[in-house]
């Protein structure tokens, strides 16, 4: 039976103040240890701005010490997927010594490398990714593309024989954009990214980065990619699920819905996500009441209005 990992991309984010994390909290008070409480991964953002540094990483270690099945995701530097040149072996070293305290306490969940909608399949373009497969050789890697020339037969048989994890998307669908889908190219682990479904911002060049994944599932569409969830758990040894819709904890609360919706287990809650939310009191209700099945198939759950 697969092991599932859900939670955030992210934990780094003002707009979290008082609608995830205590208005209120002291010095000492760290947004990891807080989100380790609800969810069991979360993939770090960071490293795809910066390189990591080692001291950091030990820090995230001994933050989550309490949390013996807490993983992170980590995302690979811009340098490598979206630059694509100019870069050096020490770049490459760089960032492997910047995430072995994870990887040699056990924490490190995958390396995912994503690259923007406009890499599209070309031979070029995947002699590339060949390339950078090598020189991560020995990582768990995760691929994520979004273009639809990639949704290929012969590229997953390829993903296939690299060992690496090809990584399922949900994106708003427009021109080219990969459909959502349940491949496998790792029986080890899979992995899920859902991105929202803000059609009106997604390519609008002047939309910041908040405005473009502006968005809260519903739990119809939640029900739809928690099938696939499960389909992939067939398949694989774990399955990991990041919700990328961080605007104002959207991106927790459609976590812990999913996290409900997949195990049927009692979850926790903060108290402030559910009033910014009421969605999550039905699952409250639901424990309440003993039934674990949890969620109606309601389409009211919006964003409340400010």
């Amino acid at each position: 039976m697969a092991s599932y990992y859900i939670g955030t991309a992210g934990w780094s984010y003002v707009d979290w103040e008082g609608i995830v994390y205590p208005v209120k909290h002291d010095s000492r008070f760290h947004p990891l240890p807080f989100l380790a409480r609800y969810i069991n991964i979360i993939e770090v953002n960071s490293t795809f701005y910066r390189p990591p540094a080692i001291q950091v990483a030990l820090s995230w270690v001994k933050k989550i010490e309490p949390f013996p099945d807490f993983l992170l995701s980590v995302k690979l530097h811009q340098i490598f997927t979206h630059v694509r040149k100019d870069f050096s072996q020490k770049d490459v070293d760089t960032f492997k010594h910047g995430i072995e305290p994870l990887v040699a306490a056990g924490r490190l969940a995958s390396l995912l490398l994503q690259f923007p909608w406009s890499y599209v399949n070309t031979t070029a373009h995947t002699d590339y990714l060949l390339g950078l497969f090598k020189l991560f050789s020995g990582y768990p890697l995760v691929l994520e593309v979004r273009h639809s020339s990639w949704d290929d037969y012969n590229f997953y048989k390829l993903l296939k024989q690299q060992g690496v994890c090809f990584c399922n998307i949900d994106q708003p669908v427009l021109r080219n954009s990969i459909k959502p889908g349940a491949v496998v190219t790792n029986p080890k682990f899979s992995y899920v990214r859902l991105h929202g479904r803000n059609y009106k911002d997604w390519f609008r060049e002047d939309a910041g980065r908040d405005e473009r994944y502006n968005y809260l599932y519903t739990t119809d569409e939640l029900e739809e990619w928690v099938e696939k969830i499960k389909e992939l758990g067939k398949d694989t040894d774990r399955v990991y699920v990041i919700t990328n819709n961080h605007y104002r904890g959207q991106a927790l609360a459609n976590a812990l819905q999913i996290k409900n919706m997949v195990s049927g287990e009692k979850i926790d809650i903060p108290l402030s996500l559910i009033k910014q939310y009421p969605v999550l009191e039905d699952i409250v209700q639901k424990i309440r009441e003993g039934q674990l099945d949890l969620f109606n198939k309601s389409e009211k759950d919006k964003v409340p209005e400010e």
